[in-house]
């Protein structure tokens, strides 16, 4: 059975294909599980974050959810489609209530917990590195990860740990265990001990295969963790299920049985093909 349960449309605001068309393409795929995480960052709205200048739009909730559960049911004898959104953590308790506030009313099917900005600043941009070393500049998010990891609303997944490195501007921008060893420890036993699943993300865009590398996802293993999701970050139609190949390979080498897919409070452990 074929996951992928980190995806985008149109309702996000970097997304580029409508929703009922990567649904379609999801469903030519033969997935079987398919998530829809919109962004839902009340970071950007709360912290004043601008994205090249420009403030980021906020997702209209009411509408995304609606039609995600008209298509949810059409698309129900051929494909479970989830309805989640992504998450964008920041210490800033107004967003946290927002956060609760539209988990609360919209409940959606899983929640991805992920770190984008750092202390006002989106990790993606060249602002957030201006100024500091490598070592600097991927321990502040390391640490805001951690952080991220006693939000005080409720989530399944912490996506993408290694998000800083995508655009990075070093020479050497992977992420790695030895980087960090603590620190990694430290993110790592509290996602087991916190019982929440480990996002795979096939979206490295130059900073690896996926994210977290492999490296990281043995020492997540050694220390316990089981759980594991599978995300391909599509926001457009192409990228649907891109890099699965590789990213199932190396975790059946670790040790993995499967990917774990958080379907409304039950996480679904999807063997291997």
């Amino acid at each position: 059975m074929l996951t992928d349960v980190h995806t985008h449309s149109t309702f996000s605001a970097d997304g580029q294909t409508p929703l009922a068309d990567m649904l379609d393409r999801a469903r030519e795929l033969g997935i079987s599980y398919y998530g829809i995480a919109e962004h839902f960052d009340y970071d950007y709205l709360t912290d004043g974050i601008l994205a090249e200048g420009k403030p980021v739009p906020m997702i209209d909730a009411a509408a995304y959810f609606s039609q995600a559960r008209r298509l949810q049911t059409a698309y129900a004898p051929q494909m479970r489609v989830l309805a989640g959104g992504e998450f964008g953590y920041t210490a800033n308790p107004a967003a946290h209530a927002l956060y609760a506030r539209t988990i609360a009313q919209f409940s959606p099917d899983f929640v991805v917990n992920s770190v984008h900005t750092v202390n006002g600043k989106d990790a993606w941009f060249p602002e957030y590195f201006a100024g500091k070393t490598r070592e600097k500049a991927y321990r502040a998010y390391l640490e805001t990860v951690r952080e991220s990891l006693d939000a005080p609303y409720p989530y399944d997944i912490v996506a993408h740990i290694g998000y800083v490195a995508r655009n990075a501007p070093y020479p050497d921008n992977l992420l790695r265990y030895a980087d960090f060893p603590a620190l990694f420890d430290d993110i790592l036993s509290a996602i087991v001990a916190r019982g929440k699943i480990l996002e795979v993300n096939s979206s490295a865009r130059g900073a690896g295969d996926f994210l977290p590398g492999r490296d990281i996802l043995e020492r997540y293993f050694a220390l316990g963790g089981r759980m594991v999701s599978y995300g391909s970050d599509a926001h457009r139609i192409d990228r649907i299920a891109q890099g699965r190949e590789k990213v199932v390979a190396a975790l059946q080498e670790i040790g993995f049985e499967g990917i774990t897919v958080p379907d409304c409070g039950t996480y679904v452990l999807v063997p291997f093909d």
